[in-house]
């Protein structure tokens, strides 16, 4: 524990679909959900004004959709995201060297270690610095708590939230955390919490009189020791900069269990590459495949194969989870599939008994030297069939004619494109394309703020106020859309709604589905 509160907790505010609404000038202040728009599909992310209608992370979309049937639903545009997650962990190093990233959107900073701040005074000039930074770099909002520990600096982070800054001095800890729910202290879940409340404990005030004895009766001595320590307030953990990973994993949930052997083979290879261009993207090798399949009855099986080396070859991974899935008994249909490589390491070690058995056989081949030696005939790129595109919800495009927009939403041979930029002051036209329009193709995301402009949104400079917020335009009923445009192809107008209670948003989660991106009234 310090004796000031130089330890920073930064998490954006509803990052996906905060990114998302900072991108389409037409859903600001409106509700938007991210996440997987299948029938399986579950919310990433939730914006605030989604969550007045008790939309949450980590919700089955059906029941989001029930909740709040005029939001957008998108599906996640992870390279968007990066790229911001990027710029932020740039300002962020900025500040400190010891910086240790949670997620996309959220990280501790140690303040003191880059000597910006040994005091709540400048720790609290800091953490307005960084949130001023963040706004006229991304255009997007974060929410920075700083204490003495990492634990209190997460919990300030939440009572900021949104657009905040709470700061906890260092002697108020107790008072701060007593009226609290045990829920609020690391590492106690849904099973812990009920045991905690069948035994009387609700608050941690209820933790602290309650003693460490009688929690590490009801806990077991390691948990109930650390439980009791936090809910005193307690947290010596220090900031760590880089943490190593321990494995890479992929894994898809189908809208429909899949039943046929040769799909499920099929996916299990696609899911293999992906895995390899993850390991290979963060530079590591490994040693361990790993195979997971859900089958039907939601009973979830777990394989794996240690090779004699690490490896980020993609044939060697997928023929490992190959074999994992012939030992997988997948009659009744299987609703989950993901490959996993542990064991990592940042080098491969080749199979040097191999490659010496194949010069050996190459040299008493002399077809084999005559074949090596002859010049491969490149074969011509395979032209992309317009018609097999998928137009995911609210994914770039671009028109030939119109210039940038997003995905509206598809269906029945029809396309509906909202043509629109992050800095169009007003909503953009709607229009309706065949799906094999070949003016239409999928676009890179663009930048939400422009780095070049004058008064870039958002952008604060030194010395000046911050910006308030300006009136929203509201959308014109738009001309230009074909009639048949497909499910989604009409905008639902969601309800702005008083901001009143707004819990954490969570970044990982569904992936990408199918399905409309707008519900109609």
């Amino acid at each position: 524990m310090r004796a000031a509160p130089t330890i920073l907790h930064l998490d954006m505010d509803a990052f996906f679909a905060a990114a998302e609404q900072a991108s389409k000038p037409s859903l600001r202040g409106k509700p938007v959900v991210v996440g997987g728009l299948g029938p399986r599909g579950v919310v990433s992310t939730a914006s605030y004004e989604a969550r007045v209608f008790g939309v949450r992370s980590a919700m089955p979309m059906a029941q989001a959709r029930r909740l709040c049937p005029n939001a957008a639903y998108l599906v996640p545009r992870f390279q968007l995201y990066r790229t911001i997650s990027e710029q932020v962990m740039e300002l962020l190093r900025r500040l400190s060297p010891l910086v240790e990233p949670l997620s996309l959107d959220e990280a501790f900073v140690d303040l003191e270690a880059g000597g910006v701040a040994f005091g709540s005074a400048d720790a609290r000039e800091a953490g307005e610095r960084l949130r001023r930074d963040i706004r006229a770099v991304t255009g997007l909002s974060g929410s920075v708590g700083l204490a003495g520990s990492k634990m209190l600096a997460k919990i300030a982070s939440e009572e900021a939230k949104p657009d905040g800054l709470f700061l906890i001095k260092p002697g108020t800890e107790r008072e701060l955390l007593a009226p609290m729910p045990v829920r609020t202290l690391p590492g106690v879940g849904p099973a812990t919490g009920e045991h905690l409340r069948r035994a009387g404990m609700t608050t941690v005030a209820d933790l602290t009189e309650a003693g460490e004895d009688e929690l590490v009766r009801l806990l077991g001595k390691s948990h109930g020791a650390s439980l009791y320590r936090m809910a005193a307030g307690f947290d010596d953990r220090p900031v760590v900069a880089e943490r190593d990973a321990k494995s890479v994993s992929v894994e898809d949930t189908f809208d429909v269990d899949l039943h046929d052997r040769v799909r499920i083979m099929t996916e299990v290879g696609r899911l293999a590459e992906r895995c390899v261009q993850r390991l290979r993207a963060s530079g590591h090798s490994g040693r361990t495949i790993v195979l997971k399949v859900r089958r039907y009855d939601f009973s979830t099986l777990t394989r794996s194969e240690t090779l004699r080396g690490p490896t980020d070859d993609p044939a060697v991974v997928r023929e490992a989870a190959g074999r994992l899935l012939d030992s997988v008994d997948t009659t009744g249909g299987v609703r989950l599939l993901g490959v996993g490589v542990t064991g990592l390491a940042d080098f491969t070690q080749e199979d040097l008994f191999a490659q010496a058995a194949g010069d050996r056989a190459a040299q008493q081949d002399p077809a084999a030297e005559a074949e090596e030696a002859a010049v491969p005939v490149a074969e011509p790129e395979p032209v992309e069939d317009p018609a097999q595109r998928r137009w995911l919800a609210g994914h770039d495009v671009r028109h030939s004619q119109y210039g940038p927009g997003w995905v509206q939403g598809s269906g029945v041979g029809r396309v509906t494109v909202r043509f629109e930029t992050p800095t169009s002051l007003v909503p953009g036209r709607v229009r309706t394309f065949r799906v094999d329009d070949p003016g239409l193709t999928p676009s890179e995301p663009l930048a939400l703020v422009d780095p070049a402009a004058e008064g870039s949104p958002g952008e604060v400079r030194p010395g000046e106020a911050e910006p308030r917020a300006e009136p929203r335009a509201e959308p014109r009923a738009e001309d230009g859309a074909e009639d048949g445009g497909g499910e989604g192809a009409e905008e639902g107008v969601g309800q702005a709604s008083p901001l009143a209670s707004r819990p954490k948003s969570r970044s990982d989660g569904g992936g990408p589905g199918s399905g409309a991106s707008m519900s109609r009234p």
